[in-house]
């Protein structure tokens, strides 16, 4: 299969040979850590590494004895999808005492471990960090004890640590998102989900408590995810008075005709004096002064539990791959690092640094320092936070701004989750900044048709966890209709738009353009937002929708691969949604643990499938019992799905059968992930936003007129930022012919995936993490943690 020529990484030029790595989970467990666990072992076994598992965390480390044992590759296998951390975590008193440090130095010397992989939160990175200065002293103590020879200091003088933060919390400053996060979310939005039908049935007020103690991340997001009317966190305690006005909202949305309220609380919650805000504090504050039917649900451990998303078994495999390069590549005076994603980009950050940021949250949170507790948590959180009061609390008529501008929202290209919280995004936040907002249905085949009126506040209420689209939506292009488009947008005064879809609204933006030259109708603010389960747009990393598609193959591929348990060996072959673009299939094969990956953008012949065959064939006599074979829908037209399942069901006689499952449009419907809700809704908001400044600075002369490459955009995710991008700029950058951009970020992921699946390939370490400081780079202020 093909390969790029750009810096790789092989066993001669980075080779792990004779280094021994432990890997230890610690603290509090989270979903993906097991992910993060398979990957470490993997990458450090294919670089020639010896592999410990430190069972039960430090306390392991401190007993010794079974609790540390060599890993093979088949120890970690099936275990991809399991949530929590199956080497134990453990809380450990004696690893705080120096006579505990002593014997956890003594066991790892014993084995000649000198390389620790650390997955926990700040305090066992502290603690990891810790050990690592008192290391030299403690292997000389050693000595003097006469529990180890003199030579022992020379032959392990350093001890080399790399992080990675497993926290549902969030909490840890530096880092977009944590191992297990992205999983909390999940299982909140599926509990409020469940929640919001029966609150409307009976007209209930429901308050959730979620976890967070010194951290609102997962309150606020979720509040976010679901549309809720009042949410409470420890960063930003509410005024004094709130609750009259929490009620007075609550109040103003029942008369608005909203059957339920939801109103989300972290654990933590305090006010402005320090005093707890319970649930049940709210709860009776409610009844009180409402008289609502109110109920209250605690999550608890239910957020720390079931199977980890997609997108924290991504996260956990790219990071534990980063991890073992970070521990090749350090000397002695390399600080100890956490390795983390920036948007889509690996970084690595000094410990330290982070913690101390981490602390300073804290320390300004004590102080009542609640604006700056916000800033330092980074630009992330106090965007979700601006966006959340944007969204949810509507400002009266009279303190609005009047603009006098139409603006016209619509869906273009097959339906993805997460459109309608997009479109809920833009009608809220255009009402907010004055605009007159208009709904088109069913695309431009409603638009040119005149299916356009005015939409209102209330009108987008409870979208953001509804699937599809809403306001209906079609492939048709704009270029046959255009006249009557024009005149659709003269009859409704239209001053901007904003289009919502998947490859055909990018195409649908570059034909208006071009019909600039003849209908001045179209020389106004047009701005593209990319939604599409393919991820197939020029211009931008990832859209919405796609998340939501993964987790929808991820599940199935578990439940697929789990109906073969216990029974003869097996192989699946699925065959996955996309057009030409191979995105779903390869990052699903990551997040599933399959064995390969058809896709169209790496060219494979018969002599790749049958290597496919004989490699997975060996990997079935010697250890796995079930086999997962991905290959996009449009990936070759000869070697069809059916030709690869007949392919592998021939040559596989007499060791495994073979099934196939074609997952067609499942993967288009359901409820958006968390992730999508959080996307659409922040990058629309960018969007609306975008447009607002296009209106007033093309505003002349009683009249908008915008006929520049600049004032017709497309809104993408780039690497660490959200950037605006002229489509005309994008043509370049575009295979038309296929529907796919000619450079794709994740054709990257494509080796790892194969690493993990045991082939021999080269990896490519040009895009790996360098260290950078958290203080000048945060990395949580890019806007890349996007979607979160």
């Amino acid at each position: 299969m093909a390969q790029s020529d750009t810096k790789k990484i092989f066993f001669e030029n980075l080779s792990g040979a004779g280094k021994a790595i432990a890997v230890l989970t610690s603290g509090g467990d989270a979903q993906g850590m097991n992910a993060a666990v398979r990957a470490v072992v993997r990458m450090g076994l294919y670089v020639g590494a010896k592999v410990y598992f430190i069972r039960e965390g430090y306390q392991g480390m401190v007993d010794g004895g079974e609790n540390i044992t060599e890993a093979t590759w088949e120890s970690v296998s099936s275990m991809l999808q399991v949530g929590g951390t199956v080497i134990g975590s453990a809380r450990c008193k004696d690893f705080r005492t120096h006579e505990g440090r002593l014997k956890a130095a003594l066991n790892l010397v014993k084995l000649g471990i000198t390389n620790l992989c650390v997955i926990g939160g700040d305090g066992s990175l502290t603690g990891a960090n810790l050990f690592r200065e008192e290391w030299s002293g403690l292997l000389a103590e050693l000595v003097e004890q006469g529990s180890i020879e003199h030579q022992s200091v020379q032959t392990y003088s350093a001890l080399h640590i790399v992080g990675m933060v497993g926290s549902i919390d969030n909490d840890f400053c530096g880092t977009d998102m944590t191992i297990g996060t992205d999983s909390a979310l999940h299982r909140i939005i599926e509990v409020v989900d469940a929640i919001m039908t029966t609150a409307q049935s009976h007209q209930r007020t429901f308050v959730l408590e979620v976890m967070g103690r010194h951290c609102g991340y997962l309150a606020l997001v979720s509040a976010l995810a679901c549309g809720a009317d009042w949410v409470l966190i420890p960063e930003m305690p509410p005024e004094d008075g709130w609750e009259e006005k929490m009620c007075q909202k609550l109040s103003a949305t029942r008369s608005r005709g909203t059957r339920l309220n939801i109103i989300i609380v972290a654990e933590g919650a305090l006010d402005r004096h320090g005093k707890p805000i319970t649930s049940s504090i709210v709860k009776d504050l409610v009844v009180k002064c409402l008289g609502f039917d109110t109920r209250v649900t605690i999550l608890g451990h239910v957020q720390r539990g079931g199977t980890p998303s997609a997108f924290d078994r991504i996260l956990a495999s790219r990071m534990g791959v980063e991890a073992v390069l970070a521990l090749l590549e350090t000397t002695a005076n390399t600080p100890a690092c956490v390795v983390s994603l920036c948007g889509n980009q690996s970084v690595r950050l000094p410990l330290m640094e982070c913690v101390q940021m981490t602390q300073e949250v804290q320390k300004a949170m004590d102080e009542k320092k609640f604006e700056e507790a916000v800033k330092l948590r980074g630009r992330s959180f106090e965007n979700n936070l601006k966006t959340y009061k944007l969204l949810a609390h509507r400002k009266p008529e009279s303190e609005l701004p009047t603009s006098n501008f139409n603006v016209a929202v619509l869906n273009v290209g097959a339906p993805a989750a997460g459109m309608n919280a997009a479109v809920r995004s833009a009608v809220r936040v255009g009402i907010s900044e004055g605009h007159k907002m208009f709904a088109v249905n069913d695309g431009f085949e409603g638009f040119y048709k005149g299916q356009i009126k005015e939409i209102k506040w209330s009108d987008v209420g409870g979208w953001t966890g509804q699937g599809g689209s809403l306001l209906g939506t079609k492939r048709t292009l704009p270029a046959k209709h255009v006249g009557k488009i024009a005149e659709q947008m003269r009859t409704h005064n239209i001053n901007a738009l904003l289009v919502i879809g998947g490859f055909e609204a990018f195409l649908s933006l570059l034909e208006l353009l071009t019909a600039r030259g003849k209908y001045e109708e179209f020389c106004v603010p047009m701005v593209m937002v990319p939604a599409t389960v393919s991820n197939n747009i020029p211009g931008s990393d990832l859209s919405i929708g796609a998340d939501t598609a993964l987790n929808a193959i991820t599940t199935t591929c578990d439940r697929i691969k789990q109906s073969a348990s216990g029974t003869k060996r097996r192989v699946f072959i699925i065959e996955t949604m996309g057009g030409y673009c191979g995105y779903l299939a390869t990052v699903a094969g990551l997040a599933a643990g399959a064995d390969a990956a058809y896709i169209y953008e790496e060219p494979f012949d018969i002599r790749d499938l049958q290597a496919n065959v004989e490699h997975l064939t060996e990997k079935m006599k010697t250890s796995i019992q079930r086999g997962l074979v991905l290959r996009n829908e449009n990936s070759n037209d000869n070697y069809t799905t059916d030709f690869i399942y007949q392919l592998y069901s021939e040559e596989g006689k007499g060791v495994f059968d073979c099934r196939k499952n074609v997952l067609g449009h499942m993967q288009q419907g359901g409820a958006p992930s968390p992730f999508d809700r959080n996307f659409g809704t922040k990058i629309s908001a960018k969007a609306m936003q975008w447009v607002t400044k296009k209106l007033v600075e093309t505003f002349r002369q009683g009249r908008v007129f915008a006929n520049t490459e600049d004032s017709c955009c497309l809104l993408g995710m780039r690497r660490r930022a959200l950037i605006f991008q002229p489509v005309v700029q994008l043509k370049g950058e575009t295979d038309f012919v296929h529907r796919i951009p000619k450079e794709q970020w994740w054709l990257k992921l494509r080796p790892l995936m194969k690493i993990l699946a045991k082939y021999k390939t080269s990896y490519d370490v040009s895009d790996s993490g360098q260290l950078e400081h958290v203080v000048h780079n945060q990395p949580k202020d890019s806007d890349a943690s996007v979607a979160m």
